[in-house]
């Protein structure tokens, strides 16, 4: 072989050389949770499922680069957030997302590093960041717009019902975020004159007495501030409504596919491919103290027409036109 040629074949070798080194070096696994009230969320969960959506669109796909925490403890018998947060904060995630006021107050205390934080009310209102451009701590995420929501909401339901006198809201009142959600809704109705029926709950068990209470005191419709407690005995509102023919409006729409009668809040798709993208950026070095909160861009209003057919109630053709999507 000739000088030149050889030089040329062996330049060619080292240059090619950390090429393959790169191409067998595997990518680093970056671990995440969705985690409620009630513990982290199983990969086929609802909300898990949005989570994972947006992330696989950012380029994170479990198995490969992504490792997603699942559920801990014993089925049934949820870990306390204190000792649930304190194992994650052990097992160093690089982020985790968190659904609901409890779970991301608990995760402040905790001093999990960085946290992503959805339905969790309003952020500064609660104390969980004191800024909302500039959290300032270790929690950044999606907030809300209670008041314009609560507004939106009650008159969707006034114009359903032009006669509207009473409504009856649900909500857990151990978390602070859903309480302020519930405070927002009561003075919405009180400036539009409308009385509201408070049957706030803290357990299962208490929603027999809010039903007794309603029971008492018709209601000309319900309101349920969605949480995790109110979420997870959704049909128990759902049986309630039917067999005493009330229309009844709820935040999420996944709640209006599953037999409610309509919904007005955050397309929840929307929401969690922003909640995706804020653990991405985290993912890639940035700091919740440094991510500003943002707030949903849009909102969708869906009716279910199957379940307007059971109570036999009539959808004015001003509120049919209103929807952005109809189940029938």
């Amino acid at each position: 072989m000739k000088r030149r040629e050889f030089i040329v074949l062996l330049g060619t070798a080292a240059l090619a050389a950390p090429r393959a080194i790169a191409a067998q070096t595997p990518a680093k696994v970056l671990r995440t949770a969705l985690v409620s009230p009630g513990g982290p969320l199983p990969p086929s969960a609802p909300y898990a499922k949005l989570l994972l959506a947006g992330l696989a669109s950012l380029g994170y796909l479990p198995g490969q680069n992504l490792a997603f925490e699942g559920p801990h403890g014993t089925p049934g018998q949820p870990t306390p957030l204190p000792q649930l947060m304190d194992e994650l904060k052990a097992a160093k995630l690089d982020a985790i997302v968190v659904f609901g006021y409890p779970a991301a107050v608990a995760a402040k205390v905790a001093g999990i590093p960085a946290v992503v934080a959805f339905g969790v009310g309003d952020p500064v209102a609660t104390g969980l960041v004191t800024n909302l451009a500039r959290p300032e701590g270790n929690i950044t995420g999606i907030s809300d717009v209670a008041t314009t929501l609560s507004t939106k909401r009650l008159g969707l339901l006034k114009e359903l019902l032009p006669r509207l006198h009473r409504v009856a809201m649900l909500w857990n009142k151990d978390d602070l975020g859903m309480s302020l959600r519930y405070d927002a809704s009561a003075k919405a109705a009180q400036a539009m004159g409308v009385e509201v029926q408070a049957v706030g709950v803290r357990e299962p068990d208490d929603f027999n007495e809010a039903f007794a209470v309603m029971d008492r005191e018709p209601p000309d419709a319900i309101l349920m501030v969605s949480d995790s407690l109110t979420v997870l005995n959704r049909k128990r509102v759902f049986d309630y409504a039917a067999t005493h023919r009330l229309p009844a409006i709820y935040e999420y729409d996944p709640l209006v596919h599953e037999g409610g009668l309509m919904s007005y809040g955050p397309d929840l798709k929307e929401s969690f491919e922003r909640a995706a993208s804020m653990v991405d950026r985290i993912f890639k070095g940035a700091k919740p103290a440094e991510l500003p909160f943002e707030q949903p861009t849009r909102y969708l209003f869906v009716l279910n027409l199957k379940t307007a057919k059971s109570i036999n109630l009539d959808i004015p053709a001003t509120v049919l036109a209103l929807a952005d999507e109809v189940v029938e």
